[in-house]
């Protein structure tokens, strides 16, 4: 598909989300070089801060939006830096929390993870010093066409409406293993090829050992439970460095038990054809 072609596609879904893009921004997007994601690590490393394009961005804490380059490639990221622990949280009457953490640290973590569990659909985040302050630095997602806030309000069903579900068991199950307790529409993003993002993980990887939500985990993607069941606590603290602390990973581990057992249960009551499934990427 030639560029311009592309492009056009692009430009033609955004608009369909309400978005109105900038088809010089989208083509440029386009002819980035693809890089892996151990070259996005090394970018957002490493790479200077050459622009600040918004100081705040709107439902994100302590976050804002900065361009990177290296002369050779230029690439936006998410610069946060929230770093809050209380022993008592409250958020009004549907939510309040003992031991509340919010913090960037989080956000690398649940990177580190998605890679030890083959995932695609969590953005690339580095732990790193700006301004003289530790901070989450993580890959802008490109050519996002709106939001699952946006996805609902306006009625948009994909082209593979079954994809699109399979994408939410993914969601779902990893939000059970990380325990996250910030999951809303606004954070989770679609692109203009309908891969699903699940993006701020400031609020996850809670001590709780049980499951939140288990009556919604009805299937789990095929490669993702094995990757479950074969998850290591060793593993877990050598990928994780300093983001996670013993005890956190300890919940997460206990967790990760629970929800292999609570799918072993599924299958042997309904047959792994009805439990499992194998995402189409």
């Amino acid at each position: 598909m030639t560029v311009a072609r592309r492009t056009a596609l692009l430009t033609l879904l955004a608009m369909a989300w309400g978005v109105v893009p900038c088809t010089a921004q989208a083509a440029a997007l386009i002819t980035q070089p693809v890089l892996t994601p151990q070259e996005m690590e090394d970018f957002l490393l490493h790479a200077p801060i050459v622009a600040t394009k918004q100081r705040a961005l709107r439902g994100v804490t302590d976050a804002r939006r900065v361009t990177l380059s290296d002369g050779r490639t230029t690439h936006d990221a998410q610069i946060q830096d929230v770093d809050i622990q209380k022993a008592f949280f409250n958020g009004g009457p549907k939510y309040s929390e003992v031991n509340f953490r919010d913090t960037f640290r989080y956000n690398v973590a649940a990177y580190r993870l998605s890679r030890l569990l083959g995932l695609e659909e969590v953005p690339t985040s580095v732990l790193r010093t700006v301004d003289g302050k530790p901070a989450a630095v993580t890959w802008w997602i490109d050519d996002v066409a709106g939001d699952e806030v946006a996805r609902l309000k306006k009625k948009i069903v994909s082209p593979n409406p079954l994809r699109t579900v399979n994408y939410t068991f993914i969601l779902r199950v990893f939000d059970e293993l990380i325990q996250n307790r910030d999951r809303n529409g606004g954070n989770l993003l679609w692109t203009g090829d309908w891969k699903m993002w699940m993006i701020d993980h400031t609020r996850a990887f809670r001590l709780q050992p049980n499951l939140l939500n288990p009556q919604t985990l009805q299937r789990c993607e095929r490669a993702l439970l094995e990757r479950m069941r074969e998850l290591t606590a060793a593993a877990v603290t050598e990928a994780m460095g300093d983001t996670l602390l013993k005890v956190e990973i300890e919940a997460l581990m206990a967790r990760r038990d629970a929800l292999v057992k609570l799918f072993d249960d599924r299958i042997a009551q309904n047959g792994e054809s009805v439990v499992l499934y194998t995402l189409s990427r």
